[in-house]
């Protein structure tokens, strides 16, 4: 009868068995004399012997010279063989120990983080040549508080990746993402980068002096390699702060990008005009667009024809984000009633915006869909408008509405003159809303009369051409936080959206020379202690 071998799948990997070990090759006169000098030799006896090999040339400082040095290399060559082969010992140890295949350690890895898979990485030889198979680069998260990644980097975890990039994370960002609905500011705008414990976010100040960031307009280069290869299933671009990308750069990304559904873009330098034409132009299956401007209110490139093409190319889009642009009503109302399956819009901060582009929203005419409905801070937008549209809730269109922003920090504008601040309207039925529609969060906070900015001020800033809200929330918001929501009706209104007659306007690769890591536990990380050589 037959004998049945079994094999245990959780036991440790079999050593080799003695026979199979070659058998080493024999010694020459070299490795003799170093067998004999390290077994025979003390630290003592190396000292006296080493100084009357000195004494003995004592004639020829010359000879003294070339006898130090020559010790001083053997010791240094002695001393890195004994380290290579330490790390070659301890890596064939845990090649022998590791008890997972190397088919589900990668599965492992690739379920990490970016920076967890770099710790990793640089924990033995073994982990390290794991960590480089593509899937573990499917997701890569390269954000971090205050600069410290730079092109190679990007570029070696791009080409890591190939086709299998799904998700890419580039630049500053001012701590924890902030959660969705949120209106906390992403834009970097402090001057010292590397002291983060003493500053706002909110700082205003000269641009000039401020440490860049390492990333410049080449870091996504890569994506356009290979025939576009690392680019064409990438799903998530997220870009903060990267001061030095120019429209040129993004535009060429975004066009070996068609895959694309979720593209996040922060405190760029780039124009909304030249970037929605490149989204509309080769990304027509995006689903989430944020954007926001890294000059708050100074941005009026968008034009109609521009909403109008993205409308028609990115029929799929839901989740639309436009911060702190000059945005007129008209082209705000193409976008709102042209994309069908849109749940969620926020134009926080945002220039120009009355609120008339929502006159008509909210049933058949488009907009029925919205969940999310964030309009905080923005200069322009006006009280009535904003009682119409609560009218318009109460009445029950947006029926699927759950989240309503339209707090102002400056209070809203009057009907006839925006330098005519409310502060405590008595014409928004805010008290209605919280009756009739109970699932509806509502956030109405206003500041108290004249307590934020006079109208002398507000007119210098335009006049300056400095016109821009603060892109971060107020800390010293009132606690008029409003609550609620549902029925049905239609919002019909013989006047115009408004604005109707504004103006349209080289393949790097790393080879760790040690199993050590440096890694900032602080959020960023230095990568494994590596040295970066270029490869033809």
């Amino acid at each position: 009868m037959g004998t049945l071998l079994l094999h245990n799948p959780i036991s440790m990997a079999k050593r080799p068995c003695p026979s199979q070990i070659p058998p080493p090759a024999p010694l020459n006169q070299m490795d003799e004399l170093l067998e004999t000098f390290l077994s025979s030799s003390s630290s003592l006896s190396i000292d006296l012997s080493f100084d009357r090999l000195l004494e003995s040339r004592a004639s020829s400082d010359s000879d003294q010279a070339h006898l130090i040095d020559t010790a001083a290399a053997l010791g240094s060559a002695l001393l890195h063989a004994a380290k290579r082969s330490a790390r070659k010992r301890a890596s064939s140890h845990n090649s022998l120990c590791w008890p997972l295949p190397r088919e589900l350690t990668i599965n492992v890895f690739s379920m990490l983080d970016t920076q967890s898979l770099c710790y990793a990485a640089a924990a033995c030889s073994m982990f390290n040549k794991y960590a480089r198979d593509p899937p573990c680069y499917a997701d890569i998260d390269l954000t971090t508080i205050v600069p410290k990644v730079n092109n190679a980097v990007v570029s070696t975890m791009i080409h890591r990746a190939g086709t299998s990039l799904q998700s890419l994370k580039l630049g500053i960002v001012p701590g924890p993402l902030v959660s969705p609905g949120s209106c906390q500011p992403l834009v970097y705008s402090i001057r010292n980068s590397v002291d983060v414990s003493k500053f706002s976010w909110n700082d205003k100040r000269s641009r000039q002096g401020k440490e860049s960031s390492i990333l410049t307009r080449s870091c996504l280069s890569p994506l356009v390699g290979d025939n576009g290869a690392p680019g064409t299933l990438l799903r998530r671009l997220h870009l903060y702060n990267i001061e030095r990308m120019d429209n040129t750069s993004l535009c060429g990304a975004l066009s070996a990008c068609p895959s694309l559904l979720d593209l996040e873009i922060v405190g760029l330098h780039v124009e909304l005009r030249q970037t929605l034409m490149s989204v509309s132009a080769n990304c027509h299956f995006i689903e989430r667009l944020f954007f926001e401007s890294s000059k708050t209110g100074r941005d009026d490139s968008l034009k109609t024809p521009t909403c109008t093409d993205l409308v028609e190319n990115c029929p799929h889009l839901t989740s639309l984000a436009l911060r702190g642009f000059k945005l007129h009503d008209n082209k705000v109302r193409v976008l709102v009633k042209g994309f069908r399956k849109l749940r969620y819009v926020d134009f926080s901060t945002s220039y120009s915006i009355t609120g008339g582009f929502l006159r008509n929203l909210g049933s058949s005419m488009g907009g029925n869909l919205l969940e999310v409905l964030i309009l905080r801070d923005c200069m322009h937008l006006k009280e009535v408008e904003v009682a119409r549209l609560l009218t318009a809730v109460i009445e029950g269109d947006y029926k699927c509405l759950k989240h309503l922003d339209i707090s102002n920090k400056e209070g809203l504008a009057s009907e006839d003159d925006w330098y005519d601040r409310c502060y405590k309207s008595s014409v928004i039925p805010i008290k209605q809303v919280l009756a009739e529609r109970p699932d509806v969060c509502l956030l109405a906070e206003f500041p108290t009369e004249g307590s934020y900015i006079d109208i002398d001020q507000m007119a210098d800033i335009v006049q300056e051409s400095e016109v821009g809200l603060p892109s971060q929330l107020s800390g010293h918001i009132s606690d008029a936080s409003m609550f609620t929501s549902s029925s049905e009706s239609s919002y019909n209104s013989d006047q115009g959206s408004g604005n109707e007659d504004g103006r349209d306007a080289n393949y790097i690769i790393y080879e760790e020379s040690s199993d050590e890591v440096e890694i900032d536990l602080s959020g960023g990380f230095y990568g494994a202690q590596a040295e970066v050589s270029l490869a033809s």
